[in-house]
């Protein structure tokens, strides 16, 4: 690690504290950088927006991507307060940055109230185990749709 590394972790940890000084969310905080610079940031909203997918990660790479103009920020580095929980890391994933840091783990926010840890634990379970009925039917109909995306000749791939 770095100064810099150190100076962008602490930003993205102020950022989820300044999230609850102002009743935005949860205590968590992120930031993107590309060259040094910060690009996109943001903090936890989702109790101030009503909006379950208001974490500090996604709402920080939508702010980047609108500021870079691009779906992708495979130059850059994320920093965020925590862990990235699944759908965090999962939208991390998407946006293929170069590098990740973090703060605290999810078993320190599991300690606190949140769910990162279980989700973690459900996502490894066979889809029948899990908590949240979930049901697979119509895959055929589905399919025909893939299959037009899979012949499609001017798509943006992704």
């Amino acid at each position: 690690m770095t100064e810099l590394d150190e100076y962008f972790m602490r930003y993205a940890i102020s950022l989820a504290q300044n999230g609850i000084d102002d009743g935005k969310g949860g205590p968590f905080g992120a930031v993107i950088v590309r060259n040094g610079e910060i690009v996109g940031e943001g903090c936890n909203c989702v109790t101030s927006t009503n909006d379950p997918t208001a974490h500090a990660e996604i709402v920080a790479i939508r702010n980047a991507c609108r500021n870079l103009d691009s779906f992708q920020l495979d130059d850059c580095t994320i920093y965020t307060s925590c862990e990235p929980c699944p759908m965090c890391l999962g939208a991390i994933y998407w946006a293929r940055p170069a590098k990740m840091f973090y703060a605290c783990s999810r078993k320190d926010a599991a300690n606190i109230g949140f769910d990162d840890d279980f989700i973690y634990e459900e996502i490894a379970l066979p889809i029948e185990d899990r908590n949240i009925e979930t049901i697979n039917f119509l895959r055929d109909e589905g399919l025909t749709v893939f299959q037009n995306w899979a012949n499609k000749t001017d798509k943006t791939e992704y």
